[in-house]
C-alpha cells in the first residue's frame, strides 16, 4: 500500500495556512486500535508520544504505519534530536516531528536537518522504504515529492526563559506550548491567570516568527481558559487520559471506610 504521507502534509500546511483548527490528541498506548478509533472519530491527527509513554522505536513505527493506512496524520513526539530515529520514523510514514523542551536556535537547526535531505538539510537517503514505494518511482521522483512536501515541524515550547522566541521558531510550521510544563515553570496552577499570560507571550513569539501557535489542553472545552480558543493546532488529553476517564466513570461507587 502506497504511503499517504505527502497528501496529508499538504492538507495539514493547508488548514494551518487557513487558520483551520485542527484538533489531535497524544497516543500512549502501544495498540493500532487507538489511532484507527481516532480516524473514526474525526481527529485531524494524533501525535504518538516517545516522551511521556512506554513507547518503544517500534510501537511508535507500528502506530504511523497503521494512521498513515487509515488516512491520518500521525506526527511523533521525541525529547531529543536524534536522526536515525526521525529517520526511521518519517521513512514509515510519520507526518512530523513535534519536538519537546526546544530553547535554542541551535536545537530548531538540528530539528530541520533530521528531515530534510540535501542540500536543505542533512538526511541519509534510501529508497527501501514505505514512503519511497521501495523505489518503485526512483530518487529524483522521491526526493521531489519529499521537497515539496516536507515533514511538518513542531516546537513545544516550556518555558518563557529562553532566547528570542520568534529567532527560535523562525521555519517551523508549528508552534506548541506544552501548558502543564509552563504552569510548573512559573510555579502557578493551570488555573491560573499568570499561566495564560504565559500562553499570550508565546502566542506573540509565534506570530512574530509568522508560524502557527496552538498547545495542549485537557478537552476542547478546557483550552480557552489557557487562551488556546483561536484556530491552530490544538492537541486534547490523550489515549490513556480519556481510557482512565472512561473507567472512572463506569467503576462502581465503593464506600470510603474509615
Amino acid at each position: 500500500m502506497a504511503s499517504q504521507v505527502h497528501r496529508l502534509r499538504r492538507e495539514l500546511r493547508a488548514a494551518l495556512a487557513a487558520r483551520r483548527r485542527l484538533v489531535g490528541t497524544f497516543v500512549k498506548l502501544a495498540t493500532v486500535d487507538v489511532v484507527e478509533t481516532c480516524a473514526q472519530a474525526g481527529f485531524d491527527f494524533v501525535v504518538v508520544d516517545l516522551e511521556h509513554s512506554t513507547l518503544s522505536e517500534q510501537d511508535a513505527i507500528a502506530l504511523v504505519r497503521h494512521a498513515d493506512a487509515c488516512g491520518l496524520a500521525a506526527l511523533v513526539r521525541v525529547p531529543t534530536v536524534d536522526p536515525p530515529v526521525i529517520n526511521r520514523l518519517l521513512e514509515n510514514g510519520a507526518a512530523g516531528i513535534q519536538l519537546s523542551m526546544l530553547r535554542t536556535r541551535a536545537q530548531a537547526d538540528a530539528l530541520r536537518d533530521a528531515v530534510r535531505y540535501p542540500p536543505a538539510g542533512r538526511r541519509s537517503v534510501s529508497l527501501a522504504n514505505r514512503v519511497a514505494s521501495a523505489g518503485a518511482d526512483g530518487l529524483a521522483g522521491y526526493l521531489g515529492r519529499d521537497a515539496a512536501e516536507p515533514a511538518v515541524l513542531i516546537g513545544q515550547i516550556e518555558t518563557t526563559d529562553t532566547g528570542p522566541l520568534e529567532q527560535i521558531l523562525a521555519g517551523l510550521d508549528v508552534c506548541f506550548v506544552g501548558t502543564t510544563d509552563l504552569a510548573v515553570d512559573l510555579g502557578v496552577a493551570v488555573g491560573d491567570l499568570r499561566l495564560r499570560a504565559g500562553v499570550e507571550l508565546v502566542r506573540l513569539a509565534a506570530e512574530a516568527a509568522g508560524v502557527a501557535f496552538g498547545g495542549w489542553a485537557a478537552s476542547i472545552p478546557a483550552a480557552g481558559a489557557l487562551g488556546l480558543d483561536e484556530p491552530g493546532y490544538l492537541v486534547v488529553g490523550s489515549d490513556l487520559q480519556f481510557l482512565a476517564d472512561g473507567l472512572r466513570a463506569a467503576a462502581p461507587t465503593r464506600e470510603v471506610r474509615p
